[in-house]
């Protein structure tokens, strides 16, 4: 079982911040997912094709292509601010 002291090492790896109840609390929800991954992996999988889905599926998908957009001043009307041919966005790097 998962102490606290393992909960609190994970929530600052994940930049988390929790409270000493809510560490508490996690220890025993985490636990128990670790718990149920110990009885699976003692599961007999010999023999048993690996996979990613329990059953088959396709993605039917477009094929793209580069096409030109006749309406560009309606685009560039639209924009909040812009400048000429560009979009003006607010800076997001200090």
């Amino acid at each position: 079982m998962l102490d606290r002291e393992q909960v609190h090492k994970v929530a600052l790896l994940a930049r988390l911040e929790l409270s000493s109840e809510q560490e508490e609390e996690y220890a025993v929800k985490m636990s128990s997912i670790l718990d149920y991954f110990d009885q699976l992996s003692e599961l007999d999988t010999e023999g048993i094709e690996p996979t990613t889905r329990a059953i088959d599926m396709s993605n039917i998908t477009r094929h793209d292509h580069q096409s030109s957009y006749q309406n560009l001043t309606g685009i560039y009307d639209a924009a909040p601010d812009r400048e000429t041919d560009f979009f003006k966005v607010p800076k997001i790097m200090a």
